[in-house]
C-alpha cells in the first residue's frame, strides 16, 4: 500500500473515530460508506477507491439505493 493510500485510509479513520461518532447512525448501506470507501481504496488504490466512495456516498440519499452494497471485485487475470 502506497503512501497516498495510507493518508487517505488515516482521514478516512480519523472521521469514523473521532467526527463520527458525534452523529446518529444514519447510513443507508452495507458496509458503511467510510468502511466501503477504505475497502475500495485497498482492492483498487487510491484514484479509483475514492472515486468508488464518492459513487457510494452520492447514493446516500432518501430516494438511493440501501442494503447490502460491497465493493466490486478486482478481476483475475492470468
Amino acid at each position: 500500500m502506497g503512501l497516498v493510500s495510507k493518508f487517505f485510509i488515516l482521514c478516512i479513520r480519523f472521521y469514523q473515530g473521532l467526527i463520527s461518532p458525534w452523529f446518529p447512525s444514519s447510513c443507508r448501506h452495507e458496509p458503511t460508506c467510510s468502511c466501503y470507501t477504505v475497502e475500495a481504496i485497498n482492492t483498487w488504490g487510491p484514484l479509483k477507491g475514492i472515486w468508488l466512495g464518492v459513487k457510494r456516498l452520492s447514493k446516500c440519499h432518501p430516494w438511493g439505493t440501501k442494503g447490502y452494497d460491497p465493493v466490486p471485485k478486482r478481476n483475475k487475470t492470468k
